[in-house]
């Protein structure tokens, strides 16, 4: 799937927790080693893994996107590695895989703890030899490609009980990163808030769209469990609902159904 070029300043938040993973993006960007993303749903894995990406020398290249815990297991093979004509019932015609379409560029494996056991080893072949085969195929396909990961899940668990191959852990895990969530920093939150409000502002026409002091309370308050994609859904629900300038904590309890 295509994306849209997001820019560093889009990983927002003033806290020394999101200054120290702007750095780590940066220098991400600067090398081709594997990066594995880690941090709750909603906290900026996907973000962080396109702006590596886009600041990389593979930027011209694609970004290829799979949603790992998305794909039906009965058809995970054939996503990720493509497959012949005649391979399966169904298969009328040749399909390259996302790891054959990211040759050239970035192979973004989000929620990559749920990466199917039989698929881990031919992942891993694919990275250690740069070749991929399509399923029903006697022939290789050179790839050249980098892969980032992400994940919401306790992968060293995993390792423990055997679900995640070790060796393909420290094939995706070369530069790591933990991306916090929002309530171990609320001085982010309010930044935040803020920051979307202007661009709600911007797409609902609402001239000085704000948040009152009891709204600003609560924004800082409120634990945010789906994180930051959680805050900036409440704020736009608050927004539609309320038809006002001013974003209160009610608005928001109400729009967004918050405890």
């Amino acid at each position: 799937m295509a994306l849209s070029k997001p820019t560093l300043a889009e990983l927002s938040g003033r806290s020394p927790a999101m200054r120290a993973v702007r750095a780590f993006v940066r220098r991400a960007a600067e090398v081709d080693a594997s990066v594995l993303l880690t941090g709750e749903t909603g906290t900026g894995k996907s973000l962080a893994a396109r702006l590596i990406h886009e600041n990389s020398r593979r930027a011209s290249g694609p970004l290829m996107v799979v949603n790992c815990a998305g794909v039906p297991q009965s058809l995970f093979e054939s996503e990720l590695f493509g497959h012949e004509r005649g391979a399966f019932t169904g298969a009328t015609g040749a399909r390259e895989g996302l790891v054959e379409a990211a040759s050239g560029g970035t192979l973004f494996l989000d929620e990559v703890g749920d990466l199917p056991v039989a698929q881990q080893s031919k992942l891993l072949t694919v990275l250690e030899e740069r070749t991929v085969r399509r399923v029903g195929s006697v022939r290789s396909r050179p790839v050249e490609l980098r892969v980032v990961s992400g994940t919401g899940t306790d992968l060293e668990e995993a390792l423990e009980v055997g679900s995640f191959r070790r060796d393909l852990f420290h094939r995706l895990a070369v530069l790591r990163c933990c991306i916090p969530p929002l309530r171990d920093r609320p001085e982010d939150a309010l930044y935040l808030a803020r920051r979307f409000l202007r661009r709600l502002g911007r797409r609902y026409d609402v001239d000085e769209l704000h948040l009152s002091p009891d709204g600003a309370s609560l924004v800082e308050s409120y634990g945010w469990p789906g994180n930051v994609r959680e805050l900036a859904h409440a704020l736009e629900a608050a927004v539609i609902l309320a038809r006002s300038p001013v974003v209160t904590a009610e608005a928001l309890r109400r729009a967004a159904q918050l405890d």
